[in-house]
């Protein structure tokens, strides 16, 4: 039965987390693009397809402990198809109306998800950057919310931006596009943003991760 759940779980390109995150520093990457900001890149090759089918990893497996049972996926939202650039789901039923926000971002499935105390809440295909402004792996801490931000560097809008560094990756409300790409932001529906923005509060964690996979039962990975 576990299995199949987990298969299930893996068709719908949802929860991936990486095993290669160094939980112990629990420090950002290191960012290589100076003060990029999360407006679209223009007229710029994505260099990926966000529903593509996922790659077949092996799945990283960490029982979750007492103390961090909070913090082990309990509930995925039900999302029959693989979504499409501009779609997302939002369901706060049957979860918890409080509780540690967690946000995973995996690149490989071009998908990123909200948990409450372990329950998915919200889930949206994004965008992410282009070859030559990668949106970096790791772990961050929101450290600036700003709904009516405007990028200095390209004079974009970037509604309900949620800052992950300091030479500007950030989450926000893009307008979706296939084949777009972002300058190393994770760009979302507009809507899905004002969401999560109302949902984050400063610090909360949001892992970045390339193609990694995790079941429910098992602890998020750098919570």
């Amino acid at each position: 039965m576990q299995k199949q759940r987990l298969l299930s779980f893996v068709m719908r390109h949802k929860v991936w987390l990486t095993a290669a995150i160094g939980i112990a520093a629990l420090a950002p990457a290191v960012v290589r693009i100076a003060d990029t900001v999360g407006g679209q890149a223009d007229a710029r090759p994505a260099p990926h397809q966000p529903v593509a089918k996922p790659a077949k990893v092996a799945a990283v497996v960490r029982p979750a402990k007492a103390d961090d049972a909070s913090y082990a996926v309990k509930r995925v939202l039900d999302v029959p198809e693989p979504m499409k650039i501009g779609d997302y789901v939002w369901n706060e039923d049957g979860a918890p109306k409080t509780g540690r926000i967690i946000i995973t971002v995996d690149l490989a499935a071009g998908v990123m998800s909200v948990f409450r105390d372990g329950y998915e809440i919200g889930a949206a295909a994004i965008m992410y950057g282009a070859d030559d402004h990668p949106t970096p792996l790791g772990v961050f801490a929101i450290s600036q919310k700003d709904a009516h931000h405007v990028s200095n560097l390209y004079d974009a809008p970037m509604p309900y931006m949620m800052r992950l560094t300091n030479d500007g990756i950030t989450i926000h409300g893009s307008k979706m596009r296939w084949n777009g790409a972002t300058h190393g932001c994770v760009g979302v529906p507009e809507d899905f943003a004002h969401k999560v923005f109302d949902q984050v509060k400063l610090g909360d964690r949001v892992i970045v991760t390339k193609g990694e996979m995790l079941g429910v039962g098992e602890a998020i990975k750098a919570a």
